[in-house]
């Protein structure tokens, strides 16, 4: 069913469906403010709208990015912004970019190291373990 076809608005589990996000997270995303304030029905239950399940999307491509939450905040503040600029969504991205080349660095550094230490360890039945030793912070 195409989203225009559905009666808006939609229950927590409708929301979550079609957003891709659980329940959970969407309850978690609405107390960081994320989501502005969700109507509710008179048995108090949480009611969205079409606007609403398009943030959880957006939410939820951030995070696939990884994206911060902080970061999150700021770029659905200016998504939801028709007078941002480009250049301060730019900004965010490239930063997350260079942050996210820094940790893929540190990361195939660190696979290099335990790559030379498995190396180096015997693998026998002796005890003798240079990956031990380093991680004990004795010489290998």
């Amino acid at each position: 069913m195409s989203p225009a076809a559905l009666a808006w608005p939609v229950n927590i589990g409708a929301a979550a469906r079609m957003s891709g996000v659980s329940a959970k997270m969407v309850r978690h995303y609405e107390s960081l403010g994320l989501l502005p304030a969700v109507g509710r029905t008179d048995s108090n239950y949480r009611q969205y709208s079409e606007a609403q399940v398009e943030t959880l999307r957006f939410i939820k491509r951030s995070r696939e990015l990884g994206f911060s939450m902080a970061e999150i905040t700021e770029l659905v503040g200016l998504w939801q912004n028709r007078r941002r600029t480009s250049a301060s969504v730019k900004r965010i991205a490239s930063k997350h970019a260079e942050e996210l080349g820094q940790r893929i660095t540190a990361m195939q550094a660190m696979q290099r190291t335990l790559d030379q230490l498995i190396y180096c360890c015997q693998g026998d039945e002796r005890p003798d373990c240079p990956i031990l030793d380093d991680l004990a912070g004795l010489k290998v």
